[in-house]
């Protein structure tokens, strides 16, 4: 029996996101090794886990868990050898069925030492906890800042110091810290530890210090070793820095999970859950709907049918506005309004023909009132950004673009039920905004491998780019042939075309991870389950808006 076309893209579209999800892995396999396999067994011989072994101890066996940041920190520092996963593994997760976020330094990347990325990754752990009111764990084991850095890592708003304040926060808004101390804990670092609210050190692995024996010796005099300086004898029986006294890492993980499983249940945010039911299409047919090849159409319809239960949804206003799908559904039970860019090239009501994945001003006031209506009812929202930016030319202006363009960013960005982000695809320009970038406080935000972000796509950057850079060279009196100018173009390109890949983005935290599509159902379900520990601390209110 033959193959029809539509069997054949499908096929071809399957082939190259299974590709890129590989690929995915493949990276994904050498960042879990953290510093490598030498610094593994060093670690292991001084009878400490590593952070991952820390955590898959400490969370329930067979439960979901969700890795932030994992690519954080890719490809960069590479003159200091690396810093995969930003030296530190931060999970959201279970432990005795409670939801949680652990926060663990990785000692076998420049031991555990805190690298510029490494202050954006833990402060969004932090944040994630604060947004949630999600209880946070940390497993301290580190060597403090990384001291070649410390002018990018120490005394700046967002940079190490924040950390020890977000401490104090949490404390005042009830949110349930405990700390471990399994490893070194030095200098501004032996803060985090003391202002939680509880304390475990490890006997004779775990110590903590403003200044260790070398800086004692150095500052005042004085000889002594660290165990004695600040060993957890010292500072479970002597200062009182610490409450609990365990023998290994094994003992401090069934401590902390005791400790967790005593904690009480605080009021949630109401959000609608009822049993969940899988979807009927395929998840994993998403990989053969999403086209290979960006620049082709198709309907993201089908792609919601592959995430929400029983692959069902209440289109809202679906002949109006048509580049963006708004919609109601359910995702593992929870009811969420979804916010979807559309791929189809449609026409309108007056008979003209709209573009696939740009926003028109139609499309614009639909979403702002879907937005506003979803607040009224307390319903999650989650956004499919596959958007290459709102509509331009003397048309789009005259009809105001400018003006429903503000109206939907201003009904999502004051938004009180939390947003949820996956970026499918294009993620340019304005349309990264409007469709709740990470500049407007998504939850959580991941991109599927097909993701770029970038002002503008590749080539057209890319010409813009090769037209100053023609000027600039023929005003210093070059002539630039054909030849050349290919070649400038596809210098360019390429350079462009890397940062504006998902791992460009995941390795500085624009977004909070890279995920197999077919995992979109559970990031969403695992976010709204977090999201529902807190209610709205204000009312809904857009502000002033033009109509």
């Amino acid at each position: 029996m033959a193959i029809s076309n539509k069997e054949l893209e499908f096929n071809k579209n399957d082939d190259a996101m299974r590709l890129k999800i590989s690929a995915l892995e493949r990276e994904l396999n050498i960042i879990y090794e953290g510093g490598g396999k030498k610094r593994v067994d060093k670690l292991h011989a001084s009878g400490k886990l590593t952070a991952r072994e820390r955590i898959d101890l400490l969370l329930d066996p067979n439960t979901d868990r969700f890795e932030m940041g994992a690519i954080a920190g890719f490809e960069m520092y590479e003159e200091h050898g690396g810093c995969p996963a930003a030296g530190v593994v931060v999970v959201i997760g279970y432990i005795k069925g409670k939801q949680c976020i652990v926060v663990a330094n990785d000692a076998t990347v420049k031991a555990g030492a805190w690298f510029p990325i490494t202050g954006k990754k833990n402060l969004r752990a932090q944040e994630i906890a604060m947004e949630n009111r999600l209880p946070i764990i940390y497993l301290v084991d580190s060597a403090g800042v990384f001291l070649p850095m410390q002018d990018e890592i120490f005394p700046d708003k967002e940079h190490f110091g924040r950390i020890f304040r977000n401490n104090a926060v949490m404390s005042s808004m009830g949110i349930v810290q405990i700390s471990a101390v399994m490893g070194s804990c030095v200098a501004g670092g032996a803060y985090l530890p003391i202002m939680s609210d509880e304390s475990l050190i490890v006997n004779k692995t775990g110590t903590i210090f403003l200044a260790g024996s070398y800086l004692v010796k150095a500052a005042i005099g004085e000889t002594i070793d660290n165990e004695t300086l600040g060993g957890a004898t010292t500072h479970t029986e002597i200062s009182g820095v610490c409450d609990y006294n365990v023998e290994n890492d094994e003992e401090c993980l069934k401590t902390i999970r005791d400790l967790v499983d005593k904690i009480g249940q605080s009021e949630n945010a109401g959000f609608d859950r009822k049993e969940s039911v899988a979807p009927k299409k395929n998840p994993k047919d998403v990989y053969g709907i999403l086209p290979a090849d960006r620049s082709k159409p198709y309907s993201v319809r089908e792609i919601i049918k592959c995430i929400v239960d029983d692959s069902d949804f209440t289109e809202y206003k679906s002949d109006y506005g048509k580049s963006i799908v708004c919609a109601y559904a359910r995702i593992d039970g929870w009811a969420v309004g979804i916010v979807a860019n559309n791929r189809e090239i449609v026409k309108n009501a007056k008979g003209e023909m709209q573009f696939g994945g740009v926003i028109y001003s139609d499309s614009a006031d639909k979403s702002a009132r879907f937005i506003m209506n979803c607040n009224q009812k307390n319903i999650p929202l989650v956004f499919l950004q596959d958007v290459t930016g709102f509509m331009v030319g003397s048309k789009s202006e005259h009809g105001g673009i400018i003006k429903d363009g503000a109206k939907m960013v201003s009904a999502m960005a004051n938004s009180v039920v939390p947003k949820f982000t996956i970026v499918t695809g294009n993620s340019y320009g304005a349309g990264n905004y409007a469709m709740c970038g990470k500049a407007y406080d998504p939850r959580l935000i991941v991109g599927w491998p097909t993701a770029e972000l970038a002002v503008m796509g590749g080539s057209a950057a890319a010409k813009v780019l090769l037209q100053i850079e023609v000027a600039s060279l023929k005003a210093k009196g070059e002539e630039i042939s054909p030849e050349r100018e290919k070649e400038l173009f596809d210098t360019i390109k390429n350079r462009y075309d890397k940062q504006t890949s998902p791992y460009y983005a995941a390795s500085r935290l624009w977004i909070d991870a890279i995920i197999d599509p077919a995992e979109t159902r559970k990031v969403i379900s695992m976010g709204i389950e977090m999201a529902n520990h807190k209610k709205a601390e204000k009312p809904y209110n857009v502000g002033v808006i033009q109509t």
